[in-house]
């Protein structure tokens, strides 16, 4: 009996898991998607609507020499659901990966939204401007990112497997660990607030309830287990979306503007009735990609924006799940994961990157289950609703404000995971102010400046090349300058004497820094199946 309920709570609590995992897996698809020529319609066919036949039919059209836009009564490929259902996939896997070979830590692994500068680089390239057919244009830019994505993955697994990372990941401190992952909740200011309010009627009460269920209800009900807590997310989930289906049914939002209508209906996304009943992602579906050399050098600046967020998330988690500070080896070998993850989004064509996930790491905060398990059976439902995609579409439309209202609440218990290595850091001393500070504030200014110097973060109409790209990625992500800045100021003023290295938390932090100093590495670290003796850590 009690081992049935321990095995329904860790399945809902996975299910958790994956809700989250459900807001960035539609927002860059449907960022990316339509301009890059798709859609997110499709009309049935009584002969085999699946993806098989649309694969086959453009086959048959490019045999016969006949352009797509001639039949658009036939089908029109549904797009954005394929990419969301690869992406999900690839998520699933990759999360799989993570907690079985790579860090082996309860971290759930994303697309990256740090990928979107060059992908929208490749989209407007001017090779692909001559291709009037939306679809034909959408398979070409495809192609391209797809090309990119394979390079930039080669790069990212090569920095972890081979210990690139790892010698790097040594230098750090408590001091600089800080601000490392202090922003790498604060750095994503922009998925909170800013996409609620684009639905404040909806997103405003969905942070609320969460607020109340999470931390104030739990006064009021007397309970053996952590209830409230603990499956806030799902209660908040299912009250926010239900009052978004009831303004929805009273046409409250018929004569607003569109923009209003897509992010406060909830029957406007578009995935239920564009998704397949059962689709099987596989490589190469729209062709072999193409590899451009400026392109792929611009891919990597968010490969490498990836290794600094998920390390800081690495971090987050070990925090989180009751382990001790992650050695570098084990932070190497999940970057390593991470790349072999971007591989295959470059193979089955979803449009980013992975990166290890901010807002499920805040989820261990709020639930206070740091397993493995859980998270294994959270990466078994993203397998499962992107192979059954009808289903997994009518999880996916729930409207974005409400899961931004989540992000509001998740994101900071993350930020505070960073707050709290400042325990083993010496806050009487100047130099330790000068560098947290001056962390932070570059941190935050720098970031803005490029981001406003962008537009606002997106492509400008006028290309200004992948040099640009990668400037403009490295320095638009708070992690990587607030790591950058604070990683700085930390070796040159910290590292004088045993005084400033106790000032900046150097003396205990030193035995995490080799896998076999501290003795409590392989109960948290170990790969399974004794495969440590095969891939030793260092």
């Amino acid at each position: 009996m009690w081992k049935f309920m321990y095995a329904a709570e860790a399945i809902v609590l996975g299910f958790q898991h994956y809700l989250l995992t459900l807001g960035i897996t539609v927002l860059i698809p449907s960022i990316i998607v339509p301009q890059m020529g798709g859609g997110n319609v499709r009309v049935l066919l009584l002969i085999c609507p699946d993806a098989y036949f649309f694969s086959f039919f453009d086959k048959l059209l490019e045999w016969l020499n006949l352009s797509k836009a001639l039949f658009p009564a036939v089908l029109t490929q549904a797009e954005k659901a394929t990419v969301m259902q690869n992406l999900l996939f690839v998520s699933g896997l990759s999360t799989l990966f993570q907690s079985l070979l790579g860090t082996r830590l309860p971290t759930v692994v994303v697309g990256s939204y740090a990928y979107l500068i060059p992908v929208t680089s490749i989209i407007q390239a001017s090779r692909y401007s001559s291709y009037s057919d939306p679809y034909e244009r959408f398979v070409r830019t495809m192609r391209g990112i797809q090309g990119a994505l394979i390079v930039a993955a080669c790069f990212q697994s090569t920095m972890g497997f081979l210990g690139l990372w790892r010698n790097a990941v040594r230098f750090l401190s408590p001091l600089s660990v800080v601000p490392y992952v202090t922003f790498t909740g604060l750095g994503l200011y922009h998925l909170g607030f800013p996409m609620l309010a684009k639905c404040v009627e909806v997103g405003l009460p969905g942070i609320i309830v969460m607020v109340f269920i999470s931390q104030y209800l739990p006064r009021y009900i007397e309970s053996k287990k952590p209830i409230c807590d603990r499956f806030a997310v799902l209660f908040s989930v299912a009250v926010t979306w239900l009052f978004a289906q009831l303004l929805t049914s009273t046409t409250v939002y018929k004569h607003k503007p569109e923009n209003t209508q897509i992010s406060c209906r909830t029957d406007r996304a578009g995935l239920i009735s564009t998704a397949p009943w059962i689709y099987l992602p596989y490589p190469f579906q729209w062709g072999s990609p193409t590899f451009d050399a400026g392109e792929a050098f611009a891919m990597m600046a968010p490969a490498l924006v990836s290794l600094f967020e998920s390390t800081g998330t690495f971090f987050a988690a070990a925090r989180y799940g009751s382990a001790t500070p992650v050695p570098p080896s084990v932070i190497s070998r999940g970057t390593g994961w991470l790349g072999i993850g971007v591989l295959l989004n470059g193979l089955l064509g979803s449009v980013t990157g992975t990166t290890a996930s901010v807002e499920n790491v805040g989820l261990l905060a709020l639930t206070r289950v740091g397993s493995r398990r859980v998270i294994q059976i959270s990466a078994g439902f993203m397998i499962f609703f992107s192979v059954f995609a009808k289903f997994g579409a009518f999880f996916a439309s729930i409207p974005l404000p409400i899961v931004a209202a989540l992000y509001c609440v998740l994101f900071g218990f993350v930020s505070s995971a960073g707050l709290s290595f400042l325990q083993f850091c010496n806050l009487n001393s100047f130099k330790t102010k000068f560098i947290l500070g001056f962390s932070f504030f570059l941190g935050l200014s720098v970031p803005q400046y490029f981001r406003e110097y962008y537009h606002g973060g997106w492509r400008s109409p006028q290309s200004t090349g992948w040099f640009s790209d990668i400037v403009h990625v490295i320095f638009m992500s708070h992690t990587t300058v607030a790591a950058l800045v604070a990683l700085f100021f930390d070796l040159t003023l910290s590292r004088e004497n045993d005084e400033t290295k106790n000032d900046s938390g150097l003396k205990w932090w030193e035995k995490f820094s080799l896998y076999k100093s501290d003795v409590r590495s392989d109960e948290f670290y170990a790969l399974p199946c004794s495969l440590n003796k095969l891939f030793p850590a260092l």
